[in-house]
């Protein structure tokens, strides 16, 4: 039966607050051990029978008298240890070790004990409630240099003697799942030593309970140690007699610092052993000079106002990839049939647009046939092609299928504004927020290299994008983290209204943004054949950059 009232005076051994009873009215002095069938009866008026207003939970356990101070000879902990953080032990008749005694205080004045038994099964005798850590009550109250916080009080015993019984340690209470409230109480306790090396269980609870921890301290002060594979705790340590590398440990224990955050002294291996990072160049001399070609791990956005030849240029870039690396290619063409992307990259293969009918029937099969296998017979090039909106989630899930499951390093999407439209959010701006994370998170984490078309906004005034007009990033329709989230921004100009015929079937390739390279500016040109529907690029020297910038 639970105690429902507790430190109660004794009408038997007069002390004040001894006695604790049941809701039957009996109780029990844990000063002189007296039973009482009624306490009420018992006191029979002479005395006060209200509780006192001390502190919770201070109780019996202060004459709680089981168990003597015994080497802990089960864990491989001195008596001088025991002694020190005032553990007690309980013996059977064969002289084995079946019980330990943790006590737990509040200020100098022991409050509860925690019994371990032989099964590890543990129970408490009065309370921890409203206690400290174990062994704080043995820490100098002004703080110091190092304090180690363990996860058990057998650990707790087992650090001291590791670190040569130099240095302070403590326990939680309740295991890594306690943890944080555990320390919340003992905070004020802990802040006052430079360094608190947390040395939690070498496991997936541990582990993760020792950052939890770390991040309620002032930031550098929690150092977390990490233990060899081979060893489960420092209690573990000590029975393997390994001391020494205990030692090494606790002195190598790095400052805690949240994930993502690194210093830079030990990135230094891993700065001169870096991966190289290749670059495949342009198709056009122009804008290698400016990025240095392309790079797995970037995304590149290609943008320009209608009709200005982003479809063309992107054809011509999958067609480079295909013909000038070894690679796999994913295009996904939201605005197009499949046998539209096919036709399109068969006529740059073949330097005539086969996309028209009357132009590819013109031809013998024997000979498409020789274009066709040129250029898919290699299982290279995965297309994702189909006209109108599909769900959002689809589109990344193929996106990704294309990267992970078909191995391809080169993703091409056309365009940024067809997957808007695949969502069903009404706020544009923030719709391309979330894809554009999206987009560069996938870069981030499979390293593929990505190029994206984007359309450009309206410019106000007599002259738009058709008309010549420069471009600019403020010139990106919909949100600005197209630009900020895009490692590369290449802008296209031409005036489609141009008297001057050459003018007009000439696109200007202006570098926006270039992360890599920081170079921007104009980069090149490329006149439109239009018997051949191919691009050629003319020598910078023959234009200056006089566009006009809104």
């Amino acid at each position: 039966m639970a105690f429902a009232k507790y430190h109660l005076p004794c009408p038997d051994c007069g002390g004040s607050d001894p006695v604790s009873i049941n809701e039957d009215g009996s109780g029990y002095c844990f000063s002189c051990k007296t039973r009482f069938k009624n306490y009420e009866e018992a006191c029979d008026g002479s005395i006060d029978s209200t509780p006192i207003d001390i502190k919770p939970y201070r109780n019996n356990t202060m004459n709680y008298a089981e168990g003597e101070f015994l080497a802990l000879t089960d864990r491989g902990i001195s008596l001088n240890s025991a002694k020190t953080f005032g553990v007690k032990a309980v013996k059977n008749f064969e002289g084995k070790i079946i019980k330990h005694l943790y006590p737990y205080y509040i200020a100098n004045e022991i409050v509860g004990y925690k019994v371990r038994e032989q099964n590890k099964m543990f129970t408490w005798k009065g309370t921890g409630q409203g206690s400290g850590l174990f062994g704080e009550q043995l820490c100098r109250s002004s703080g110091g240099k190092y304090i180690t916080i363990v996860e058990g009080e057998c650990d707790a015993m087992a650090a001291y003697e590791l670190l040569g019984s130099k240095w302070p340690v403590v326990s939680i209470k309740n295991g890594a799942s306690g943890a944080v409230k555990d320390v919340k109480q003992s905070l004020e306790f802990l802040e006052q030593y430079e360094t608190v090396v947390i040395n939690f269980d070498n496991d997936k609870p541990g582990r993760e309970a020792a950052k939890k921890v770390a991040t309620l301290l002032t930031p550098g002060k929690a150092k977390i140690l990490h233990l060899s594979e081979e060893f489960k705790d420092a209690n573990d340590m000590l029975r393997k007699g390994s001391a020494h590398a205990y030692t090494a440990a606790w002195w190598n224990a790095r400052i805690y610092t949240p994930s993502g955050v690194v210093n830079a002294k030990d990135l230094k291996e891993k700065y001169f052993n870096r991966e190289k990072k290749e670059s495949v160049p342009f198709p056009w001399e122009g804008l290698n000079k400016k990025l240095y070609g392309l790079r797995a791990g970037e995304l590149i956005t290609l943008t320009g106002g209608t009709g200005l030849g982003k479809s063309s240029i992107t054809r011509e870039l999958e067609h480079w990839l295909i013909t000038h690396t070894q690679d796999n290619v994913g295009i996904v063409a939201l605005e197009e049939h499949d046998m539209r992307t096919l036709d399109c990259l068969m006529s740059i293969e073949a330097n005539d647009r086969l996309y028209v009918d009357h132009i590819r029937e013109g031809y013998d099969k024997s000979y498409l046939d020789e274009v066709y296998s040129k250029i898919y017979d290699n299982g290279r090039v995965w297309i994702h092609a189909h006209f109108g909106s599909n769900d959002i989630d689809e589109i990344f899930s193929k996106i990704r299928f294309m990267i992970i499951g078909c191995d391809c390093k080169w993703i091409i999407v056309d365009h940024l504004h067809m997957l808007v439209s695949a969502t069903t959010e009404g706020d544009e701006r923030r719709t391309i927020d979330s894809i554009m994370t999206r987009l560069r998170s996938i870069v981030e984490e499979t390293g593929a290299g990505m190029v994206l078309v984007s359309h450009l906004r309206r410019v106000e005034g007599n002259r738009g994008h058709e008309n010549g007009v420069t471009v600019g990033l403020n010139h990106l329709r919909g949100s600005q983290s197209i630009a900020q989230l895009s490692d590369c921004v290449i802008a296209l100009e031409r005036n489609q209204q141009s008297e001057d015929p050459t003018d007009a079937q000439t696109t200007h390739m202006r570098v926006l943004k270039s992360r890599y390279t920081g170079d921007v500016g104009m980069a090149t040109h490329l006149l439109y054949d239009q018997d051949t529907g191919r691009l050629k690029e003319l020598d910078a020297a023959d234009f200056e950059d006089d566009g006009e910038e809104l």
